[in-house]
């Protein structure tokens, strides 16, 4: 540990390159080709919602992965942590039930809101406070109430597109039960483009040589999206990558910057909201990727991240000619893309949600109310979800902080 301490910083930038081996470039691969692919497919369904225009899709596209990948290039170098950059995958989920309530400037302004309040939260050190305030049973409701029509669409997509369906879900199961070094979910996705290059080619591709031009966009404020959008998407951001992201590190025994990674993750989110990005935060699931004992010597794993980060940010310049392409998908594959991507997800927050029997009444409530996407006075269905959720273990069933506390320690 202090002799990684000892290297922290950005001096003795000819040590990065011979700290790169096979196991943490192999790590940062997997990652960054995590972060992009369902993330990716799942903007463009949030973009179709909102009736976003093709420009406000590849500037969002464009502003998540360039200041993503610079997130993760910047921290993982100075602290000598892997510390892997990305945006929020379950905020992109969220946001595509949301996109069609409100404009895209009005978006706009809940993100840079929700990167405030980011920065606030890690200046002031109330992320653990913050998140203790929500049950993690009743967060993990919602978000697995928010996924379900995915999931359903997934299996419903699967069976659509037949061979090019059942050639990842096949390769997912092997990977899983062999253990390779290849997760499933890279697997499942790799040997799906394989399946549409073979079984289903495409045509009708529109490419473009117009180079994107990079315009700052005004935000608009209003009191319903900063409840409907910004405190949501900062709280997933928080739990769902911030906090997966933080144990990963802190099981691996790295000395974390907790502080920092909350108030960077909340400046690059206000720097990428001003060109449509709804956030670049540290990533949960990449981090966890790159911070693993697969990924090469203790010391030397921060360099999985960078890779990872370099991944992004060169997919993030490329974006604008990469757009046509995923556009082209079938639909029907991006659904499959989008399931396997969100199938851990879906699977951790059904178990996290219903482990409790003490909370059973709250988290089923949870769960519907986000299920049912309502919407009651211009507040959308996760909020409610959050707050009715919350209301009914803590003034029903009687969950105190205390117990909760007792209870994470027995599952700890």
């Amino acid at each position: 540990m202090k002799s990684i301490l000892k290297k922290s910083g950005f001096r003795d930038y000819s040590l990065f390159f011979k700290d790169l081996n096979y196991q943490n470039i192999s790590a940062g691969l997997v990652a960054g080709i995590f972060i992009i692919t369902g993330p990716t497919a799942l903007i463009l369904e949030a973009s179709a919602n909102g009736n976003f225009s093709p420009s406000q899709t590849t500037l969002w596209i464009f502003a998540v992965y360039v200041f993503g990948g610079l997130f993760g290039i910047c921290l993982p170098l100075y602290s000598r942590v892997p510390i892997v950059g990305g945006h929020t995958l379950t905020g992109v989920a969220f946001l595509a039930t949301v996109t069609s309530q409100f404009t895209f400037h009005q978006l706009i302004g809940a993100y840079l809101i929700s990167g405030l309040l980011m920065v606030l939260i890690g200046a002031f050190g109330f992320f653990s406070k913050l998140i203790k305030l929500v049950p993690k049973e009743i967060i993990s409701a919602m978000l697995a109430g928010m996924i379900t029509k995915y999931m359903v669409n997934f299996i419903v997509s699967t069976n659509e597109l037949l061979l090019v369906g059942f050639i990842p879900l096949i390769a997912f199961f092997v990977f899983s039960k062999w253990k390779l070094k290849i997760p499933p979910v890279i697997a499942a996705i790799l040997f799906g483009i394989i399946g549409l290059i073979l079984f289903h080619p495409l045509h009708n591709i529109v490419w473009t040589n117009a180079l994107m031009m990079l315009v700052i966009q005004l935000p608009e404020f209003n009191l319903l999206s900063f409840l409907s959008v910004s405190i949501p998407l900062a709280l997933l951001i928080l739990s769902n990558d911030a906090a997966v992201a933080v144990g990963a590190l802190e099981q691996k025994n790295y000395q974390t910057p907790i502080k920092q990674i909350i108030c960077f993750s909340g400046l690059f989110s206000i720097i990428t909201s001003l060109f449509g990005g709804q956030s670049a935060n540290i990533a949960g699931m990449g981090t966890v990727i790159c911070s693993d004992e697969e990924a090469g010597p203790k010391e030397k794993r921060y360099m999985g991240a960078v890779v990872a980060g370099v991944l992004l940010l060169i997919f993030g310049l490329f974006s604008w000619s990469l757009v046509p392409l995923i556009q082209a998908l079938p639909k029907d594959f991006i659904s499959v893309i989008v399931g396997f991507s969100l199938l851990g997800v879906f699977g951790t927050s059904l178990h996290q949600a219903f482990s409790r029997p003490a909370m059973k009444m709250s988290t089923l409530f949870a769960f519907i109310i986000a299920l049912s996407n309502i919407t009651i006075v211009n507040i959308s269905a996760p909020v409610w979800s959050l707050l009715i959720g919350t209301i009914i273990a803590r003034y029903m069933e009687g969950i105190t902080t205390a117990q909760r506390k007792q209870h994470s320690k027995k599952t700890a």
